[in-house]
C-alpha cells in the first residue's frame, strides 16, 4: 500500500473504505460480510476509514468491528458532524458524544464539518462557539485533526479554506468533475496551503466503473494497457500530487484485493500524454450527452443573484449523463443546503453570465431547464426544511 503524510506526518493510505454503501439484508447492514470486508482491507493497508452520523447503522458497525477485531489502534476513524441539526453549544456536545459511543472510542482522528457549504454557513457555527468547541476538544485530544467536506463551486471551496486552519478537506472529484464543484483549481489551492485532500466520488457513484457507453468501453479496450474502468478512475487520482486519499466504498472482497492493488502500484506522475488523452476522449464520450455545454470554467461568476450556476449545470448535465438520481441528490447538496440557497430559480436574467461565458450559452435560458428539471417538490420541500433548521 501507498501512503501520503498529512500535515502532521501521519501515513494516510492511498486507499480509503468509505463506509456509506455496505450492503443490507432488508435495511440492516450485513454485519458479517462488513466485517471481513474491512478486515481485508487492514490487512491490505487501508488504514483511512470513513463513516458519517447520517450514514444508516454506520459509525455503529465500523465500531464495533475495530473493537471486537482488535483494529482500532491500526486505523484512523474519520466521521463527520451533520452541523445542519446543530442548534447551540449543547447540541455540538451531545452529537459528539454519541459518535464516540457509537464508533467506542475515546477520539475521533479525523472529525469533518459534513457538507460544509460556504463561509455564511462556518460563521452561524463559529456564532454559537464551535471554535472553541473543537479547541476544548483538541485540547482533550478527543478530536485529533478538524476538516469539512464540501460539494459546491471552486470560489465557495477556496474561501472556506481560507476561513479557518484546517487539517484536512474532502472534495468530489474524478475526470468528470475535473472542472466542476471544487475541481482541480480548488484541490491545487488547498494543496498549496499545505491541507491534505480526500476524494469522495472517484466513480461517481460507481457510473464511471459500470453503465458506462459502449464507445467509452471500446477506447478502454482497445488501449494497450488493459485496466477495468474503475482502476484508471482510481490511477487519475493517485497520478496527482494533491490526493492524499481516494475512498471507495467497497462491497465486497473482490472490490477490495483489486482497489488495494492498484492502490499499492500507481504512482505520482505514472500518466504521460498518451494515458491523459485517453480519458479524455472517454470524458467526451460521455459528455456527449451533455445537455449544457458548460465547462464549469467560472467566468460566469460570481452571480448578482447568487445563483451557483456552473453547480448547477454539473447536476442538470448529470441528469442526462448518469442519473436524474443523482443529479437531484448534487444540486441539494450544491444550491440547497447553505444559509442563502443558491438555485436556478433565483436568477434574475439580467445576463451579466452570458456576456462573460466563453462557450457562449445563453445561461438565463438554460437555467430556466434546470430548474424545470430539478427542483421539484422534494427539492423544494428540503430548503424549506433545512431554512427552519439553521433559523432555529
Amino acid at each position: 500500500m501507498n501512503y501520503r503524510e498529512d500535515k502532521y506526518g501521519n501515513k494516510i493510505s492511498a486507499l480509503g473504505f468509505g463506509c456509506m454503501r455496505f450492503k443490507r439484508k432488508v435495511a440492516l447492514i450485513d454485519y458479517q460480510k462488513a466485517e471481513k470486508e474491512i478486515c481485508e482491507g487492514v490487512a491490505l493497508g487501508v488504514n483511512y476509514f470513513d463513516t458519517a452520523y447520517i450514514y444508516p447503522g454506520s459509525e455503529s458497525l465500523l465500531g464495533e468491528v475495530l473493537e471486537k477485531n482488535n483494529l482500532r489502534d491500526k486505523v484512523y476513524i474519520t466521521t463527520k458532524l451533520p452541523h445542519y441539526l446543530i442548534r447551540n453549544r449543547e447540541g455540538l456536545d451531545r452529537l459528539f458524544n454519541e459518535q464516540l459511543k457509537r464508533l467506542r472510542t475515546d477520539h475521533i482522528d479525523y472529525y469533518l464539518m459534513h457538507m460544509l457549504t460556504d463561509v455564511a454557513t462556518f460563521g452561524r457555527l463559529k456564532k454559537m462557539g464551535l471554535e472553541e468547541w473543537i479547541a476544548e476538544k483538541k485540547a482533550k485530544g478527543q478530536i485529533r485533526q478538524i476538516g469539512f467536506s464540501y460539494h459546491g463551486n471552486s470560489e465557495n471551496f477556496c474561501a472556506l479554506i481560507d476561513a479557518y486552519d484546517w487539517d484536512i478537506c474532502m472534495i468530489q472529484y474524478n475526470y468528470m468533475d475535473e472542472h466542476s464543484q471544487a475541481g482541480r483549481r480548488g484541490l491545487q489551492y488547498a494543496h498549496s496551503k499545505g491541507i491534505p485532500v480526500v476524494i469522495m466520488e472517484p466513480l461517481r457513484g460507481g457510473k464511471l466503473a459500470k453503465g458506462l457507453p459502449e464507445e467509452a468501453m471500446k477506447l478502454f479496450r482497445n488501449y494497450p494497457i488493459k485496466r477495468s474502468p474503475a482502476e484508471w478512475s482510481f490511477r487519475w487520482l493517485w497520478n496527482q500530487k494533491e490526493v492524499s486519499c481516494v475512498l471507495s466504498g467497497m462491497n465486497s472482497l473482490e472490490m477490495v484485493r483489486e482497489n488495494a492493488c492498484a492502490a499499492s502500484e500507481a504512482k505520482v506522475g505514472e500518466f504521460g500524454k498518451e494515458e491523459e488523452e485517453l480519458l479524455r476522449a472517454v470524458a467526451k464520450v460521455i459528455n456527449a450527452k451533455m445537455k449544457v455545454g458548460c465547462t464549469g470554467c467560472g467566468y460566469c461568476m460570481p452571480c448578482p443573484a447568487g445563483v451557483d450556476i456552473p453547480g448547477c449545470f454539473a447536476a442538470y448535465n448529470r441528469a442526462y449523463t448518469d442519473s436524474k438520481f443523482w443529479a437531484i441528490a448534487d444540486y441539494v447538496k450544491c444550491t440547497a443546503m447553505k444559509k442563502s440557497p443558491s438555485s436556478a430559480s433565483k436568477c434574475i436574467g439580467c445576463g451579466k453570465c452570458t456576456r462573460h461565458c466563453p462557450q457562449a450559452i445563453d445561461i438565463p435560458k438554460e437555467l430556466k431547464g434546470v430548474e424545470k428539471e430539478l427542483e421539484i417538490s422534494l427539492y423544494r420541500g428540503v430548503i424549506k426544511l433545512y431554512q427552519k433548521l439553521i433559523k432555529r
